[in-house]
């Protein structure tokens, strides 16, 4: 799709907040505060940005006072060791995440909504969610789960998983999930690694209106995970084959309401949940937080950056493999009602969220970028399909947010909302750029680097730069920082997977470009980088264009480099309908890559495939498929149950035994 009308002219705002916007917000409220705490003056955000990385113990001190997060400890000084790796946060300080949660409890207010796929609406008010919380945890600790052990989950997204994470992590045990759509394999390959004490399961799910039974995968867990000693299903487990364990019922162990809510104070950077890297490509990292980063971290994100309170209703379309799951409960620390839409965004047509978004009172939403794109290909028209005046906000991750989609947000959501897309990670479980509701709106930018966010743009040699593209790098520690990779005694792997490229400094393995005015454009991964000609490009420059032709659904370009030869650019093309790949269309794309992009970016080779590959989390698999056709094995640069479509991998192994016997 191509917008012609009313295009927002080059450089110019989309959107700017009025006064009396800026001035009811959490941020400039923040920015008072700091004012007179610390005797400072600022002029604006960036010069907030500027204090909170120049002086990254006071700023996070900050954050810590404001959010009011309870430690009955003393702590010593909020950063006592600086390096990266191994910074040390809030020394002598015991937290909780659970007990922050449940520091909003208000009986007269929900705290979760929840929409089945059918459109079923239910509701948990904030007294009955702790509630149960505190009989699940109660139930945890019969079992023999204690402080430290770690609890897996293969678990949708629903108000039980909530709970049961709520639960796991007030008794000090650590959390870890994967999502029931994930194949038995791809789940043992990550549980495994962190011995699990107790499970919790689904035997099915559903999506796209299909009922699935994962009866097979569940018996395969619990046959797999040789250290379980309890397992606890959410339905009768019809056809699991439990083996020597016995099985808890879900609805029994959250059924007490006698129980009181007793969270474990832990230390700062105890455990609260190991996550998982995307695992395309070798053993998947097992990714270690701790409660008071994870804490501070999304307070500063939500209450800040996406000006959440407890008055909003907050929701984040995720599944239960997507760090942004996560991100979605961390809501709840701030006092506002979450809201989950369960199951596909396309069921029963691509409207469907919008409709979400009134019904759920939503007021600050958001989702992956591609969701975005979808929507504007399919020709939705969000305002003719539900009333979105209550909606403040919309956010966007996961990959670049092209330029069109914020043209098509303005004309076909409102004309006057906020869309402020963020950019971190599962790595940090936070953000290194995201929103401000004091900034304006650039199309095509996010608005600002992340407080206490020390991020830069670095060139060749180094250096940041500014207005020009480089390498995505953060020069302060982050509380949410990983602690360590789970199995990684001497810390190698987490040196090797951020700091071995500027000693000290994270590389999070993106190119970005630091605007004048403090805002940033992600160009794609660094180590997907279209290098033609010595002239370096990111994929989403490609993408931008190709992908607004006309009968084109999608497309994966890859730049394959060989010692001694010349570079191959192969851009991929998924058709839309009933379009085919014509000449015509491929001179047109050509042409249009010469004009918007470069001359020297051109494809060598333009190829119809039947499905762009993507993981589980929205990601596509650019990198994987290049080494693939560097000459790896699909087996070494894929795995299929990490991905939401590996029905075609079959098809890009094919093509690329053809492409290798061509080049001799």
């Amino acid at each position: 799709m191509t917008i012609t009308d009313n295009t927002i002219p080059a450089n110019d705002p989309a959107w700017t907040p009025t006064d009396a916007f800026v001035d009811a917000s959490n941020m400039t409220a923040f920015m008072r505060w700091i004012e007179q705490r610390e005797g400072l003056q600022l002029v604006d955000y960036n010069a907030l940005w500027e204090w909170s990385v120049a002086q990254p113990d006071a700023f996070w001190e900050a954050i810590f006072v404001w959010a009011e997060v309870q430690s009955p400890t003393p702590h010593s000084s909020a950063l006592e060791r600086g390096g990266m790796p191994g910074a040390v946060w809030f020394p002598g300080a015991t937290v909780n995440y659970a007990a922050h949660v449940f520091s909003h409890v208000r009986p007269d207010r929900c705290a979760i909504r929840h929409e089945a796929e059918d459109g079923t609406l239910s509701e948990i008010d904030w007294t009955e969610l702790q509630q149960k919380t505190a009989a699940a945890a109660a139930a945890l600790r019969k079992l023999g789960v204690s402080q430290g052990d770690r609890v897996v989950a293969y678990l949708p997204n629903t108000p039980d998983t909530i709970i049961a994470f709520l639960a796991t992590v007030s008794i000090g045990a650590v959390w870890s999930l994967c999502a029931p759509d994930m194949g038995a394999a791809t789940v043992l390959e990550r549980f495994r690694q962190i011995e699990p004490k107790a499970i919790l399961t689904v035997s099915g799910y559903t999506f796209s209106g299909r009922a699935y039974d994962r009866s097979a995968e569940v018996s395969q867990l619990l046959a797999g995970l040789p250290t379980l000693a309890a397992w606890i299903s959410m339905d009768a487990a019809d056809g699991v084959e439990p083996g020597a364990l016995t099985r808890t019922d879900w609805t029994e162990a959250t059924a007490a309401r006698d129980v009181a809510f007793e969270p474990t104070m832990v230390p700062f950077d105890h455990p609260l949940w190991v996550v998982y890297s995307s695992g395309t490509t070798g053993s998947p990292k097992a990714i270690v937080h701790g409660h008071g980063g994870v804490m501070l971290e999304h307070l500063k994100l939500l209450g800040l950056h996406c000006d959440v309170d407890a008055q909003d209703v907050f929701s984040w379309y995720t599944s239960t493999g997507w760090i942004m799951w996560n991100c979605q409960v961390g809501g709840l620390l701030t006092g506002a009602t979450i809201a989950l839409a369960e199951g596909s965004p396309g069921f029963p047509d691509a409207g469907r969220l919008w409709r979400f978004i009134e019904k759920a009172g939503v007021t600050v939403f958001g989702a992956g970028a591609a969701w975005y794109t979808l929507c504007m290909k399919a020709g939705i028209v969000p305002k003719d399909e539900a009333d979105l005046s209550g909606l403040r906000m919309l956010g966007s991750t996961g990959s670049p947010l092209p330029p069109e989609a914020y043209q098509w947000v303005y004309e076909n959501v409102r004309a006057d909302i906020w869309i402020a897309p963020i950019a971190g990670g599962t790595d940090l479980a936070g953000v290194f750029l995201a929103g401000s509701p004091t900034l304006p709106v650039h199309v095509g930018e996010m608005q600002c680097r992340s407080l206490g966010a020390g991020v830069y743009a670095f060139d060749a040699e180094g250096e940041p730069v500014i207005d020009e593209v480089g390498e995505l790098v953060c020069t302060t520690p982050m509380p949410s920082m990983p602690l360590y990779f789970w199995g990684d005694e001497d810390g190698s792997r987490l040196h090797g997977s951020y700091f071995d490229t500027y000693p000290g400094v994270w590389r999070q393995g993106d190119w970005v470009k630091i605007t004048a005015t403090g805002g940033a454009i992600i160009y794609g991964r660094s180590d997907a980088t279209i290098n033609r000609h010595g002239i370096r490009m990111g994929t989403a420059d490609i993408y931008r264009v190709v992908d607004e032709m006309d009968g084109v659904d999608d497309s994966l370009v890859v730049d394959l480099e060989y010692l001694g030869k010349p570079s191959c650019m192969i851009l991929f093309l998924k058709m839309a309908g009933t379009a085919e790949l014509t000449p015509e269309l491929e001179a047109e794309i050509i042409a249009a890559l010469k004009q918007k992009v470069s001359p020297h970016h051109i494809p060598n080779r333009i190829v119809a495939a039947p499905d762009i590959p993507y993981t589980l989390t929205g990601k596509k698999l650019e990198v994987p498929i290049k080494r693939r056709l560097l000459g790896q094995t699909m087996a070494e640069v894929a795995t299929a149950d990490a991905m939401s479509n590996p029905g075609c991998l079959s098809w890009y192994d094919q093509f690329a035994e053809g492409f290798h016997a061509e080049a001799g």
